[in-house]
């Protein structure tokens, strides 16, 4: 067994799940920048940002069939020029229309890297590491988000527009990954069964395992070849048979989403500016963030066959409701009083003596302040007020929304970011299970979207109070959901998870 290969390969196309992650994340830093720069509306910044969402519903949609007709190789490559196409035009755009469709490129190269990566790994892995390997996707995305993080905090302080270098650096690990690679096989599987080239299929697999390895592995496809299993249809999806298998699908995908998980990562900085940080510390809590994401990622992977998937979405969305609900609190809490000090470090002097009249007041809520000011400031002037001067008013405990967050995210990483994809590849059944997993994903693809729409519009309208204390109760709503509706797979064979949920 040529494990060292293995590894390679793997770790090569693990790649694509690296700059998944890293494209998701970095735009965080650049929200303020893009903000500035294009002019935009909160709906406009919701756009934007979520946009990329749109070309990734795209690229799951057609990855998968492309990927069938021309090879995984041949889409993953190109994933990678898309990734480099995106990360280039993007940090040159000059105009909103191009840095929406920039990002939406960006977007169809997560949605077939997110497809087609792990189901690379798992058509070329030996059965005995194809777990381990296939984990390496999924670790590579935590990874991805955690050095976006970082790239962020390091590149922000550039003169000029750093925006455009935080976008723009991903054109780097992209091209690296389109060159790497050339490097990998094509997948003996397709090969085989999409080509009828059992040669070339053969001389791959007796590098990965052998001549024996290649021998087996090869009687298997065939033997897998001659079954003949219908395949399954969307109208299958709505049958009363799937009744409890869709609930379970489609319910943990609405609430590993609508929980707020794309709202901490894609505007991370932003809630610890609302929260009173400077830029500075604002980058480096995102940056802690990114970091408390992977270790937790580690310790899911370490558990998940272990503690067992139900166990897991209990606890974890049990501490996602008490970390929102403390962040909750902490806004609550927080107090805004309009100092002197404080109103000499507005940029706008135009906003800074209309608001001087108010000096000394001191408000228990935004929304009170901001109804303070509506007769003093333009509709623009009290929009630029919300969403960047009222942070430096703020008196909180910000040590108390650090800690809610990452708590957030430790219980996210452990719950419903890894074991959503696991439960989605152990419930439905194998003729049927290509398209469910993507219908499910598209759905969840389609609540996060909506998720990141609406954040900026809920922080400079609602406040931040009642943002965190809606994801508090879908929190709960989700705990609930998993206690009533979820059931355990661990120690369960396809077969027996079948039978365990299929209405006769």
């Amino acid at each position: 067994m040529n494990k060292g290969y293995t590894i390679f390969i793997s770790l090569v196309v693990a790649l694509g799940g690296f700059l998944l992650g890293f494209d998701s994340a970095v735009i965080s830093g650049a929200v303020n920048g893009i903000t500035t720069y294009f002019e935009m509306s909160d709906w406009e910044l919701g756009f934007a940002v979520g946009c990329v969402i749109f070309g990734a519903m795209a690229g799951n949609i057609s990855a998968g069939p492309l990927s069938d007709r021309f090879g995984r190789k041949k889409i993953l490559i190109v994933t990678a020029i898309l990734f480099t196409v995106s990360a280039t035009w993007s940090a040159l755009a000059t105009g909103y229309v191009e840095f929406v469709v920039a990002r939406i490129i960006g977007g169809v190269g997560i949605g077939g890297a997110i497809l087609i990566a792990p189901v690379y790994i798992a058509e070329i892995a030996p059965p005995k590491l194809r777990g381990s390997l296939v984990s390496l996707n999924q670790l590579n995305i935590v990874i991805g988000i955690s050095v976006a993080y970082f790239s962020n905090y390091f590149l922000k302080d550039i003169q000029g527009e750093s925006w455009r270098w935080m976008l723009g650096v991903e054109a780097i690990p992209a091209f690296i990954y389109f060159l790497a690679l050339f490097s990998v096989p094509r997948s003996p599987r397709w090969l085989i069964q999409s080509q009828n080239l059992k040669k070339a299929a053969e001389k791959i697999l007796v590098k990965i395992g052998g001549k024996d390895y290649a021998d087996l592995t090869l009687s298997e496809i065939e033997r897998g070849m001659d079954k003949k299993e219908r395949k399954g249809t969307i109208s299958d999806l709505l049958s009363h048979r799937m009744r409890t298998i869709m609930i379970i699908a489609l319910g943990i995908a609405f609430f590993q989403q609508i929980t707020g998980i794309n709202a901490i990562f894609y505007y991370a900085p932003t809630i610890f500016e609302q929260a009173g940080g400077s830029t500075d510390s604002s980058f480096l809590q995102a940056i802690v963030v990114g970091l408390t994401n992977l270790v937790f990622t580690l310790v899911a992977i370490r558990l998940i066959d272990k503690l067992g998937r139900k166990p897991l979405l209990i606890i974890g969305t049990g501490a996602m409701a008490i970390a929102l609900s403390m962040a909750t609190f902490a806004f609550y809490k927080a107090t805004y009083t309009l100092t002197p000090e404080a109103i000499s470090q507005v940029n706008s002097e135009e906003i800074r003596t209309s608001i001087t009249s108010l000096q000394g007041n001191t408000y228990s809520s935004q929304k009170d302040l901001t109804n303070d000011l509506k007769p003093l400031l333009s509709e623009a002037q009290l929009q630029d007020f919300k969403r960047n001067e009222a942070k430096k008013f703020i008196s909180i405990n910000a040590t108390l929304v650090l800690i809610a967050i990452l708590l957030y995210v430790a219980a996210f990483a452990i719950s419903l970011g890894p074991v959503m994809w696991t439960l989605l590849s152990e419930i439905f059944p194998g003729n049927i299970k290509g398209i469910a997993i993507s219908v499910v994903g598209f759905f969840n693809s389609l609540v996060s979207y909506t998720v990141t729409q609406f954040f900026p519009w809920e922080l400079s309208n609602l406040g931040p109070t009642i943002t965190f204390a809606i994801y508090a109760v879908l929190a709960v709503l989700a705990l609930l959901f998993v206690m009533r509706y979820v059931i355990e797979t661990k120690g369960k064979s396809l077969e027996e998870i079948e039978e365990l949920l299929f209405v006769n």
